[in-house]
Protein backbone atom coordinates (compact mmCIF):
# COMPACT_ATOMS: atom_id res chain seq x y z
CA UNK A 1 0.00 0.00 0.00
CA UNK A 2 1.34 3.66 -1.03
CA UNK A 3 2.04 6.11 1.39
CA UNK A 4 0.03 9.08 0.46
CA UNK A 5 1.49 11.34 3.13
CA UNK A 6 4.77 10.83 4.95
CA UNK A 7 4.79 12.94 8.33
CA UNK A 8 8.57 14.05 8.99
CA UNK A 9 9.55 15.23 12.38
CA UNK A 10 11.30 18.12 12.82
CA UNK A 11 14.51 19.18 15.47
CA UNK A 12 13.65 21.33 17.99
CA UNK A 13 15.90 22.57 20.76
CA UNK A 14 15.99 23.61 24.57
CA UNK A 15 18.77 25.48 26.19
CA UNK A 16 20.88 22.58 27.51
CA UNK A 17 21.26 21.75 23.45
CA UNK A 18 22.53 25.10 21.99
CA UNK A 19 25.39 27.84 23.06
CA UNK A 20 25.46 31.36 21.96
CA UNK A 21 28.64 32.42 19.85
CA UNK A 22 31.16 35.36 20.92
CA UNK A 23 31.00 38.17 18.89
CA UNK A 24 33.75 39.50 16.96
CA UNK A 25 33.61 42.93 19.44
CA UNK A 26 33.39 43.10 22.76
CA UNK A 27 32.01 45.94 25.10
CA UNK A 28 32.04 46.25 29.06
CA UNK A 29 29.37 44.78 30.93
CA UNK A 30 28.67 48.41 32.62
CA UNK A 31 28.41 50.00 29.24
CA UNK A 32 25.35 47.71 27.96
CA UNK A 33 21.57 48.11 28.72
CA UNK A 34 18.75 45.60 29.76
CA UNK A 35 15.56 48.19 29.47
CA UNK A 36 13.18 45.95 28.71
CA UNK A 37 9.58 47.92 27.28
CA UNK A 38 5.73 46.95 26.72
CA UNK A 39 3.58 49.74 25.74
CA UNK A 40 5.27 52.47 27.54
CA UNK A 41 6.24 50.85 30.76
CA UNK A 42 9.92 50.30 30.82
CA UNK A 43 11.57 48.05 33.27
CA UNK A 44 15.13 48.21 33.68
CA UNK A 45 15.41 44.49 34.59
CA UNK A 46 14.21 42.54 31.85
CA UNK A 47 11.96 39.55 34.22
CA UNK A 48 8.86 39.57 35.31
CA UNK A 49 7.96 37.28 38.11
CA UNK A 50 5.91 33.99 37.22
CA UNK A 51 2.25 34.43 38.04
CA UNK A 52 2.45 31.70 41.02
CA UNK A 53 0.97 31.94 44.73
CA UNK A 54 4.30 30.87 45.84
CA UNK A 55 6.36 33.39 44.11
CA UNK A 56 4.11 36.32 43.91
CA UNK A 57 2.47 38.32 46.50
CA UNK A 58 1.53 42.10 47.46
CA UNK A 59 4.91 42.35 49.61
CA UNK A 60 7.08 40.36 47.03
CA UNK A 61 5.89 42.19 43.98
CA UNK A 62 7.28 45.41 45.96
CA UNK A 63 10.37 44.19 46.22
CA UNK A 64 10.82 43.19 42.41
CA UNK A 65 9.60 46.69 41.41
CA UNK A 66 12.76 48.27 43.61
CA UNK A 67 14.94 45.98 41.82
CA UNK A 68 13.73 47.20 38.28
CA UNK A 69 11.66 44.10 37.59
CA UNK A 70 8.12 43.35 37.76
CA UNK A 71 5.97 40.39 39.29
CA UNK A 72 2.97 39.47 38.16
CA UNK A 73 -0.03 38.03 41.07
CA UNK A 74 -1.99 35.47 40.12
CA UNK A 75 -5.49 36.76 40.45
CA UNK A 76 -7.33 33.56 40.31
CA UNK A 77 -4.93 32.07 43.63
CA UNK A 78 -5.27 32.07 46.86
CA UNK A 79 -5.14 35.57 47.25
CA UNK A 80 -8.25 36.85 45.34
CA UNK A 81 -9.86 33.47 46.87
CA UNK A 82 -8.88 34.22 51.10
CA UNK A 83 -8.40 37.90 53.49
CA UNK A 84 -5.65 35.51 54.90
CA UNK A 85 -4.02 34.11 51.92
CA UNK A 86 -0.19 33.29 53.55
CA UNK A 87 -1.90 31.45 55.88
CA UNK A 88 -3.55 29.17 53.39
CA UNK A 89 -0.17 29.08 51.76
CA UNK A 90 1.62 27.98 54.60
CA UNK A 91 -0.86 25.58 54.85
CA UNK A 92 0.03 23.74 51.24
CA UNK A 93 3.81 24.29 52.26
CA UNK A 94 3.38 22.00 55.34
CA UNK A 95 1.26 19.39 53.73
CA UNK A 96 2.77 16.12 53.04
CA UNK A 97 3.96 15.61 49.65
CA UNK A 98 1.63 12.88 48.96
CA UNK A 99 -0.97 14.48 50.06
CA UNK A 100 -0.35 18.22 48.44
CA UNK A 101 -2.52 17.47 45.31
CA UNK A 102 -5.72 16.84 47.00
CA UNK A 103 -4.80 19.82 49.73
CA UNK A 104 -4.25 22.17 46.50
CA UNK A 105 -7.44 21.18 44.86
CA UNK A 106 -9.38 21.74 47.70
CA UNK A 107 -8.05 25.05 48.56
CA UNK A 108 -8.91 26.63 45.24
CA UNK A 109 -12.36 24.84 44.75
CA UNK A 110 -13.36 27.99 47.62
CA UNK A 111 -15.07 30.70 45.45
CA UNK A 112 -13.03 33.75 44.11
CA UNK A 113 -14.20 37.20 45.75
CA UNK A 114 -14.48 39.50 43.53
CA UNK A 115 -13.80 42.39 46.39
CA UNK A 116 -10.37 40.73 46.87
CA UNK A 117 -9.54 41.70 43.87
CA UNK A 118 -9.14 44.98 43.82
CA UNK A 119 -7.97 44.96 47.59
CA UNK A 120 -4.75 43.13 46.39
CA UNK A 121 -4.01 45.78 43.52
CA UNK A 122 -4.98 48.54 45.94
CA UNK A 123 -2.35 47.05 48.46
CA UNK A 124 0.40 46.96 45.44
CA UNK A 125 -0.42 50.38 44.20
CA UNK A 126 0.07 51.52 47.97
CA UNK A 127 3.71 50.28 48.01
CA UNK A 128 4.26 52.18 44.69
CA UNK A 129 5.14 49.46 42.63
CA UNK A 130 3.67 48.92 39.12
CA UNK A 131 0.91 46.16 39.55
CA UNK A 132 0.57 43.46 36.51
CA UNK A 133 -2.09 40.58 37.23
CA UNK A 134 -2.97 37.75 35.78
CA UNK A 135 -6.22 36.03 34.39
CA UNK A 136 -7.23 32.85 32.34
CA UNK A 137 -8.96 33.24 29.35
CA UNK A 138 -12.27 32.01 31.02
CA UNK A 139 -12.35 34.46 33.49
CA UNK A 140 -10.72 37.61 31.70
CA UNK A 141 -13.98 39.53 30.56
CA UNK A 142 -15.69 39.02 34.25
CA UNK A 143 -12.32 39.82 36.15
CA UNK A 144 -9.87 42.05 34.30
CA UNK A 145 -12.22 45.06 34.48
CA UNK A 146 -12.09 44.90 38.35
CA UNK A 147 -8.46 45.18 38.57
CA UNK A 148 -7.69 47.92 35.89
CA UNK A 149 -10.69 49.39 37.54
CA UNK A 150 -8.57 49.20 40.93
CA UNK A 151 -5.49 50.58 39.29
CA UNK A 152 -3.70 47.52 37.49
CA UNK A 153 -1.31 48.62 35.47
CA UNK A 154 -0.88 45.37 33.13
CA UNK A 155 -3.24 42.63 32.50
CA UNK A 156 -1.91 39.38 31.61
CA UNK A 157 -4.13 36.60 29.87
CA UNK A 158 -2.53 33.04 30.43
CA UNK A 159 -3.24 29.80 30.05
CA UNK A 160 -1.17 26.81 29.47
CA UNK A 161 -2.55 26.98 25.81
CA UNK A 162 -3.69 30.19 24.26
CA UNK A 163 -4.61 31.19 20.61
CA UNK A 164 -6.45 34.08 19.26
CA UNK A 165 -9.29 31.61 17.63
CA UNK A 166 -11.01 29.34 20.49
CA UNK A 167 -13.46 27.31 20.12
CA UNK A 168 -16.46 26.78 23.43
CA UNK A 169 -19.75 26.75 24.71
CA UNK A 170 -20.20 30.63 24.50
CA UNK A 171 -21.16 32.33 21.74
CA UNK A 172 -19.48 34.96 22.14
CA UNK A 173 -15.57 34.12 23.52
CA UNK A 174 -13.17 36.23 24.88
CA UNK A 175 -11.78 38.74 21.97
CA UNK A 176 -8.68 40.82 22.65
CA UNK A 177 -9.64 43.88 20.57
CA UNK A 178 -12.75 43.96 22.54
CA UNK A 179 -10.56 43.20 25.82
CA UNK A 180 -8.32 46.16 24.56
CA UNK A 181 -11.39 48.44 24.95
CA UNK A 182 -12.52 47.20 28.24
CA UNK A 183 -8.99 47.70 30.16
CA UNK A 184 -7.48 50.41 28.62
CA UNK A 185 -4.14 49.01 29.73
CA UNK A 186 -1.14 47.04 28.22
CA UNK A 187 -2.34 43.56 27.72
CA UNK A 188 -0.14 40.39 27.25
CA UNK A 189 -1.17 37.58 26.41
CA UNK A 190 -0.03 33.94 26.32
CA UNK A 191 1.40 30.87 26.63
CA UNK A 192 1.76 30.08 22.91
CA UNK A 193 5.02 28.32 20.76
CA UNK A 194 4.59 28.98 17.18
CA UNK A 195 4.96 31.38 14.55
CA UNK A 196 1.55 31.71 13.05
CA UNK A 197 -0.34 31.81 16.47
CA UNK A 198 2.24 34.36 17.92
CA UNK A 199 1.40 36.68 14.67
CA UNK A 200 -2.42 35.79 14.73
CA UNK A 201 -2.23 37.51 18.75
CA UNK A 202 -0.17 40.02 17.30
CA UNK A 203 -2.61 41.11 15.01
CA UNK A 204 -5.46 41.47 17.42
CA UNK A 205 -3.63 44.54 19.01
CA UNK A 206 -1.96 43.00 22.39
CA UNK A 207 0.94 44.31 23.97
CA UNK A 208 3.23 41.36 24.50
CA UNK A 209 3.18 37.52 24.31
CA UNK A 210 4.46 34.50 26.60
CA UNK A 211 6.20 31.71 25.01
CA UNK A 212 6.53 28.34 26.47
CA UNK A 213 4.64 25.45 27.02
CA UNK A 214 5.25 23.13 29.90
CA UNK A 215 9.38 23.70 30.59
CA UNK A 216 8.66 25.13 34.09
CA UNK A 217 10.04 23.06 37.26
CA UNK A 218 6.86 22.71 38.71
CA UNK A 219 4.80 22.14 35.49
CA UNK A 220 3.87 18.46 34.28
CA UNK A 221 1.56 19.58 31.39
CA UNK A 222 4.75 17.60 28.80
CA UNK A 223 4.24 14.39 30.95
CA UNK A 224 0.38 14.62 31.40
CA UNK A 225 -0.71 15.34 27.93
CA UNK A 226 2.76 15.34 25.88
CA UNK A 227 2.21 18.99 24.32
CA UNK A 228 5.22 21.12 24.55
CA UNK A 229 7.96 23.17 22.20
CA UNK A 230 11.58 23.39 23.75
CA UNK A 231 12.10 26.92 24.60
CA UNK A 232 14.97 27.69 22.43
CA UNK A 233 13.22 27.11 19.17
CA UNK A 234 9.70 28.46 20.83
CA UNK A 235 11.51 31.92 21.16
CA UNK A 236 13.38 31.62 17.44
CA UNK A 237 9.79 31.33 16.09
CA UNK A 238 7.82 33.65 17.66
CA UNK A 239 10.41 36.12 17.66
CA UNK A 240 10.34 35.45 13.77
CA UNK A 241 6.89 36.67 14.12
CA UNK A 242 7.23 39.28 15.73
CA UNK A 243 9.97 40.89 13.40
CA UNK A 244 7.83 39.82 10.31
CA UNK A 245 5.03 41.93 12.34
CA UNK A 246 6.48 45.00 13.51
CA UNK A 247 8.23 44.82 9.46
CA UNK A 248 4.44 44.93 8.18
CA UNK A 249 2.66 47.67 10.56
CA UNK A 250 5.99 49.16 12.15
CA UNK A 251 4.68 48.47 15.73
CA UNK A 252 6.69 46.44 18.00
CA UNK A 253 5.27 43.31 20.13
CA UNK A 254 7.68 42.09 22.93
CA UNK A 255 7.98 38.63 23.29
CA UNK A 256 8.67 37.18 26.71
CA UNK A 257 9.86 33.44 27.18
CA UNK A 258 8.32 31.92 29.48
CA UNK A 259 9.57 29.10 32.20
CA UNK A 260 12.52 26.78 31.91
CA UNK A 261 14.72 29.31 32.61
CA UNK A 262 17.14 28.09 35.90
CA UNK A 263 20.81 29.99 35.50
CA UNK A 264 21.94 32.85 34.02
CA UNK A 265 23.22 30.82 30.90
CA UNK A 266 19.29 29.95 30.07
CA UNK A 267 18.77 33.67 30.19
CA UNK A 268 21.24 34.60 27.99
CA UNK A 269 20.18 31.86 26.06
CA UNK A 270 16.60 33.39 25.90
CA UNK A 271 17.58 36.30 25.07
CA UNK A 272 20.11 35.96 22.32
CA UNK A 273 17.06 33.42 20.79
CA UNK A 274 14.74 36.41 20.34
CA UNK A 275 13.03 37.34 23.68
CA UNK A 276 12.57 40.65 25.01
CA UNK A 277 12.70 39.59 28.46
CA UNK A 278 12.00 36.30 30.35
CA UNK A 279 9.19 35.35 32.97
CA UNK A 280 10.32 33.05 35.62
CA UNK A 281 9.18 31.54 38.86
CA UNK A 282 11.33 28.68 40.58
CA UNK A 283 14.24 30.94 40.49
CA UNK A 284 12.21 33.79 42.43
CA UNK A 285 10.19 31.29 44.01
CA UNK A 286 13.80 29.86 46.23
CA UNK A 287 14.38 34.10 47.25
CA UNK A 288 13.97 34.66 50.74
CA UNK A 289 11.15 37.17 50.22
CA UNK A 290 9.06 34.88 48.27
CA UNK A 291 5.43 33.78 50.00
CA UNK A 292 6.17 29.85 49.33
CA UNK A 293 9.54 29.62 51.89
CA UNK A 294 11.29 27.48 49.52
CA UNK A 295 8.19 25.28 47.96
CA UNK A 296 6.89 26.19 44.24
CA UNK A 297 3.70 24.89 42.40
CA UNK A 298 1.63 25.75 38.86
CA UNK A 299 -1.16 27.42 38.02
CA UNK A 300 -2.45 24.08 36.40
CA UNK A 301 -1.67 22.17 39.46
CA UNK A 302 -4.87 22.00 41.51
CA UNK A 303 -7.14 21.35 38.19
CA UNK A 304 -9.58 19.13 39.65
CA UNK A 305 -9.97 16.63 36.82
CA UNK A 306 -6.14 16.51 35.46
CA UNK A 307 -3.58 18.08 37.39
CA UNK A 308 -0.85 19.41 35.16
CA UNK A 309 1.78 20.80 37.98
CA UNK A 310 3.62 19.23 41.27
CA UNK A 311 4.54 21.06 44.52
CA UNK A 312 8.24 21.00 44.25
CA UNK A 313 10.78 21.80 46.99
CA UNK A 314 13.46 24.57 45.92
CA UNK A 315 15.16 25.47 49.01
CA UNK A 316 15.77 29.16 50.07
CA UNK A 317 18.79 30.40 48.14
CA UNK A 318 19.02 33.70 48.91
CA UNK A 319 17.60 37.06 48.69
CA UNK A 320 15.75 38.02 45.39
CA UNK A 321 18.64 41.20 45.32
CA UNK A 322 21.00 38.25 45.33
CA UNK A 323 19.46 35.88 42.86
CA UNK A 324 19.43 38.67 40.64
CA UNK A 325 21.98 41.24 41.08
CA UNK A 326 24.52 38.93 43.55
CA UNK A 327 26.72 39.14 44.61
CA UNK A 328 26.54 35.19 43.83
CA UNK A 329 27.75 33.09 46.74
CA UNK A 330 27.64 30.06 44.15
CA UNK A 331 29.06 29.10 40.95
CA UNK A 332 26.32 27.23 38.76
CA UNK A 333 25.17 30.69 37.50
CA UNK A 334 21.50 30.28 39.74
CA UNK A 335 22.58 33.70 41.55
CA UNK A 336 23.40 37.25 39.61
CA UNK A 337 21.17 36.20 36.73
CA UNK A 338 21.18 40.00 35.26
CA UNK A 339 24.68 39.96 35.79
CA UNK A 340 25.31 37.29 33.67
CA UNK A 341 22.82 38.84 30.72
CA UNK A 342 25.62 41.99 31.18
CA UNK A 343 28.29 40.03 30.57
CA UNK A 344 26.96 38.46 27.98
CA UNK A 345 25.74 41.39 26.09
CA UNK A 346 29.49 42.37 26.32
CA UNK A 347 30.72 39.15 25.13
CA UNK A 348 29.12 39.34 22.07
CA UNK A 349 29.47 43.18 21.26
CA UNK A 350 25.19 44.28 21.99
CA UNK A 351 24.82 47.23 23.68
CA UNK A 352 21.49 46.33 24.15
CA UNK A 353 18.83 43.46 23.95
CA UNK A 354 17.10 44.31 20.43
CA UNK A 355 21.07 44.69 19.46
CA UNK A 356 21.62 41.33 21.03
CA UNK A 357 18.85 39.97 18.68
CA UNK A 358 20.85 40.97 15.85
CA UNK A 359 24.57 40.35 16.50
CA UNK A 360 24.10 37.00 18.61
CA UNK A 361 24.34 33.40 17.01
CA UNK A 362 23.36 31.10 18.81
CA UNK A 363 24.71 27.30 17.44
CA UNK A 364 23.95 23.85 18.49
CA UNK A 365 26.18 22.24 21.24
CA UNK A 366 25.06 19.27 21.89
CA UNK A 367 28.50 18.81 24.26
CA UNK A 368 28.05 22.46 25.84
CA UNK A 369 27.33 20.82 29.51
CA UNK A 370 29.85 18.31 29.21
CA UNK A 371 32.93 18.91 27.09
CA UNK A 372 35.74 19.77 29.77
CA UNK A 373 33.89 18.89 32.31
CA UNK A 374 35.46 15.62 33.95
CA UNK A 375 36.09 16.83 37.32
CA UNK A 376 32.43 19.11 37.71
CA UNK A 377 30.52 15.67 36.50
CA UNK A 378 32.40 13.62 39.00
CA UNK A 379 33.48 11.49 36.65
CA UNK A 380 36.57 8.95 37.75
Amino acid sequence: MALTHLRELRRVYGFDEVAIAPGTITINPELTNTDFSVDGITLSTPVLGGAMDAVSSPSFVGEMDRLGGMAVTNMEGVHSRYEDSQGVIQEIVETPQAKVTSVLQKVYSAPLREELIGKRVEEIKESGAKCAVSFTPATTKQLAPLAAEAGADVIVVQSTVTTARHISKSQRGLRFPELLELVNVPVIVGNCVSYEVALELMTTGIHGVLVGVGPGAACTTREVTGVGIPQVTATMDTAAARDEYFERTGRYVPIITDGGIRTGGDLCKAIASGADAVMIGTPLAQSEEAPGGGYNWGMANPDPNLPRGTRVNVGVKGTLEQILFGPSSVTDGTQNLVGALNICLGMVGAENIREMHEVAEVVVAPSIKTEGKHYQLGLE
